[in-house]
């Protein structure tokens, strides 16, 4: 949902993007259709479904979607419309009921009048009462197939497979083996004392596991025994493989354990291939393992909390001499996307038992698994794990990459000043160690926010001296502060692959056809000052342009592949 404040300052944008790159899940811009009224209200309809659907949004009317410029884009919507009427039209079309609400924003470009139109989120799914639906993925409004209905009802907990019962009786369903890694795991976590001190039974209904006095399957799934998993939820099953290459493996093994169990399994054949290594620093010594405990154990419960088990797919465990992939059946839901999973809210395929795991402390509702999984690997200077959705199932994979003992320095030094870097910090830190600049486009996908949002981030860290801003406008770039690079890296900042300003490019450019001019020697090409500077073509054509008018000894380059810039003195 946006504000009016909000929409104001995209607006603002338009003067150098078109509306379609500031659209977003929960925005859309729509131009009103002056030639058919008809059809304008069943767009407004259609949109207030479609953003229903997805969650809840933000439509604004009046906006040709495709077009730069305030003057292009912002054609507005006539006087006459009455939002009345159109919010009497959505509610009269639609089931369940939508009742929109409409905003009036005042411009000075166009019909002088722009319509916000608000959907708050409620109980999907929404059709039009013919039947007909959309629901809004990404940027797209796209039809309500049978599958994305079924999505739905998972999303709302609707079909929450492991809510259903089991006729029968749970005391021969139970493994106390099971109970004993549950109320191991979750005390590492540091579960409350008196949930963990109660009885077997009981533990399951302080959780909310048992309905009417049957278990459910997540029950379950958190203690009960193999055979009673096997019998009741058959399409459970994990595989660890240890491979030898990309279709050659030298281990596996297949099981069907409650998921402590299978956790505590998986972690016993990872442990010889991640063992604890000790770097001494200067004053500190760093113990890590190759990939840390805390991301390994999020992604192992992650794998088994979104898990489709209806699907009879695998959840998956691949170890590799140099990565660990970790993958369940089930895409992603809500939205979610790779893109998006670091600052998303939290969506569970299988509520109840994320509920139980919530109150065990073993999961959070506050979606910090994700960043703490990709904290542990930044703050050590490794890459942080990809996530990616493949067809109808996601996986994590973590590279087998050793620790940054200078990084890792820095990061404790700060810390024990009180300056703790957030997650969206690190991830530049870790771009910029391994690319000379960043801008605030880049730094928007790197981080998953958006483009403002990052450049805020990067204007944070610029004051604090973390960083240096070089260029202006939308060619603003940011590179590590050079005492930073040194302190992270250990080496002299590598000038040669930074791009350098433009007054300092004149100059050094001047000096160097100067130079070469006294020894007798060829001047410059576009593609040497390219290299010296670090400017794309046209940026050199630009620099040279201004040159020369200050400084008429620099010839013309000529024509050719031997064109070159040279100085001749008068």
């Amino acid at each position: 949902m946006r504000t009016i404040p909000e929409i104001k300052k995209l607006l603002d944008e338009l003067k150098h993007c078109i509306a379609d790159d500031l659209e977003d899940q929960d925005l859309d811009f729509k131009q009103w259709n002056t030639r058919s009224l008809s059809d304008a209200v069943n767009l407004v309809v259609k949109m207030a479904i479609c953003m229903a659907n997805g969650g809840g949004g933000t439509v604004v009317f009046g906006v040709a979607d495709g077009a730069k410029g305030r003057d292009k884009a912002l054609l507005g919507v006539p006087l006459v419309i009455d939002t009345n009427r159109l919010k009497k039209a959505v509610y009269d079309k639609t089931d369940p009921k939508i009742t929109p609400v409409f905003e009036e924003l005042r411009i000075s470009e166009g019909t002088g009048r722009l319509l916000v139109m608000q959907i708050y989120p409620s109980l999907p799914p929404h059709t039009d009462t013919a039947g007909r639906g959309l629901v809004r993925i990404s940027k797209e409004c796209q039809p309500l197939t049978g599958s994305l209905r079924r999505k739905i009802s998972i999303e709302t907990g609707e079909s929450d497979f492991t809510a259903e019962t089991i006729k029968a009786a749970p005391k021969t369903l139970l493994s106390p083996s099971a109970f004993e890694q549950l109320r191991n795991i979750a005390a590492q976590e540091k579960a409350p004392d008196d949930l963990l001190q109660l009885a077997d039974i009981d533990l399951l209904a302080a959780l909310g596991l048992l309905r009417q006095g049957k278990l459910t399957r997540a029950a379950l799934l958190l203690s009960g025994s193999e055979e009673a998993i096997r019998k009741h939820v058959p399409g459970y099953v994990w595989t660890f493989l240890r491979m030898e290459s990309d279709s050659q493996y030298s281990n596996r093994e297949d099981h069907s354990q409650a998921v402590p169990k299978s956790i505590f399994r998986l972690e016993e054949h990872i442990a010889p291939y991640n063992p604890i290594t000790t770097v001494e620093y200067g004053l500190f010594h760093f113990e890590y393992r190759t990939y840390p405990a805390i991301a390994l154990r999020e992604a192992l419960l992650n794998a088994f909390c979104h898990a489709n088990y209806r699907s009879g797919s695998p959840i998956m465990v691949k170890l590799y001499s140099d990565r660990l992939e970790i993958g369940n059946p089930g895409g992603f839901i809500a939205g979610i996307t790779p893109q998006n999973i670091l600052h998303h809210e939290p969506a569970p395929r299988n509520p109840l038992l994320v509920d139980a795991l919530v109150r065990l402390r073993l999961v959070n509702r506050s979606n910090l698994g994700i960043p703490r999984m990709f904290e542990s690997f930044l703050v050590e200077g490794k890459q942080p794990p990809s996530i990616d959705e493949i067809g109808d199932s996601v996986r994590v994979t973590m590279r087998n990459t050793t620790l940054s003992p200078k990084f890792r320095a820095f990061i404790a030094e700060y810390s024990r000043k009180g300056r703790l870097f957030t997650v969206d910090e690190l991830l530049i830190f870790n771009h910029l160690m391994r690319h000379p600049e960043l801008n605030s486009q880049d730094a928007a996908l790197l981080c998953q926010r958006k483009e403002r949002d990052a450049g805020d981030i990067l204007a944070r860290l610029n004051m604090e001296r973390f960083l240096e801003r070089g260029g202006s406008g939308r060619a603003t770039y940011w590179t590590l502060h050079s005492e930073i690079y040194r302190s992270i890296t250990g080496d002299k900042y590598p000038e040669d692959s930074r791009r350098i300003d433009w007054e300092a490019a004149k100059t050094r450019v001047f000096s160097v056809l100067m130079d070469r001019a006294r020894r007798g020697e060829a001047g410059l090409s576009n593609k040497d000052i390219r290299q010296m500077t670090h400017f794309n073509r046209n940026q050199v054509l630009r620099l040279m342009t201004q040159l020369r008018k200050e400084n008429p000894e620099i010839a013309p380059p000529g024509r050719g592949k031997y064109a070159r810039y040279q100085y001749k003195s008068q």
